[in-house]
């Protein structure tokens, strides 16, 4: 007993530095091995969807890896069901369990215990048997195949969790190129994490583009003008995440982008505003800047439209791209294209769905 209770430590030691899931249920199987006298080892989780158990990894001692697959599912049930760990020292004959699997594989003894997480629900099975001999097991290893089932569990939802946190850390920092650090965040952490859905919805359309920069362009250097648009379009998107806005893309000097694609508010309109807005006034302390610094100064034209839009990742097998089509967006082109210098030009639809409605001046279609 005490040999067990060291090897459950040097176990509990080695299965803390395992992250990688499929890399540490080997490594149960092969401590199972190790300590048990056992013929067949096989890890089943169970599947959040469907409630059904999946076979992870099976192995038999004489190698013969297809002959570990099959656990009789009247044991592996019993077990996930009634959240009880089971030893059956004749299992051919025990009353429990008449599933014909039992008898074809010719088992002889059997123990399963539940993979119990923190949360007492349970994440799987641990199952091992014996074919060859009645009465292979006690009471005393039923209760190390519980203890080591608990320290399994353990390991399982580590690994979990940090292959949960690993992919939406991933998923946010490719979102975080497009939508603002909160909205990342709320995408990263839902089921289908990174596959937005597709779909027909409302959105505010906001464009914005630089006036007369290809005449200015021409009178610039490559640099120049790299440099220009970096620090411009920086400071641009910023003042569009702070609004809680999706940057949708950039097309020359122009930049494009929504609110309420793909998570919406209600007050995505007025959010809109404040940022048109702020990016007036922030390009007033960088036109103030460039001057200082003996650099072209830059003026531009701003348009927001709202209206229904297909909204879904559009492009082609190898480069797809969230982004929204259709008539709402036509109309905030043809508005961006009317705006003049350092002017905001809005919809009517969209003036329609500000909540605090500014001071406008009615313009002739």
């Amino acid at each position: 007993r005490e040999k067990k209770l060291s090897l459950l430590l040097e176990v509990s030691k080695e299965l803390s530095k395992q992250q990688e899931l499929d890399r540490l249920l080997d490594k149960v199987v092969d401590f199972t091995f190790q300590i048990m006298n056992v013929d067949r080892v096989s890890i089943l989780l169970l599947d959040g969807k469907s409630d059904e158990l999946i076979p992870r990894i099976s192995k038999s001692r004489t190698g013969d890896a297809s002959a570990a697959k099959h656990v009789p599912q009247s044991i592996a049930r019993k077990a996930v069901e009634e959240r009880v760990a089971i030893l059956s020292d004749n299992a051919a004959a025990d009353e429990r369990f008449k599933g014909k699997s039992i008898l074809i594989q010719s088992v002889r003894s059997a123990m399963c215990t539940p993979l119990m997480g923190s949360d007492q629900k349970v994440l799987g099975i641990l199952y091992v048997d014996n074919l060859t001999a009645t009465h292979s097991f006690a009471d005393e290893d039923l209760e190390f195949l519980i203890a080591f089932g608990g320290l399994t569990a353990i390991a399982i939802e580590n690994s979990q969790l940090s292959e949960r946190i690993r992919r939406e850390a991933l998923v946010r920092s490719n979102f975080e190129r497009y939508f603002s650090p909160n909205i990342a965040q709320v995408i990263s952490q839902q089921q289908d994490a990174g596959r937005l859905p597709s779909e027909k919805r409302p959105v505010v359309v906001f464009l914005s583009d630089i006036r007369g920069f290809t005449p200015m362009s021409e009178t610039m250097s490559p640099d120049e003008i790299a440099k220009l648009l970096t620090e411009y379009f920086t400071e641009m998107v910023d003042k569009v995440f702070e609004h809680g806005g999706t940057l949708d893309k950039f097309m020359g000097d122009a930049i494009m982008a929504l609110w309420g694609a793909p998570i919406a508010h209600a007050d995505d309109a007025d959010r809109a505003v404040q940022c048109a807005i702020a990016q007036l006034t922030e390009l007033e302390k960088l036109n103030a800047k460039w001057k200082q610094e003996g650099r072209t100064e830059v003026q531009i034209g701003i348009a927001i439209n709202f209206g229904e839009v297909f909204a879904g990742n559009i492009g082609s097998d190898r480069r797809l791209e969230y982004t929204v089509i259709g008539d709402a967006v036509n109309t905030a082109y043809r508005l961006c294209g009317k705006a003049g210098p350092n002017e905001i030009l809005i919809s009517e639809p969209f003036y329609q769905q500000l909540k605090q409605k500014p001071p406008v001046e009615a313009l002739e279609p």
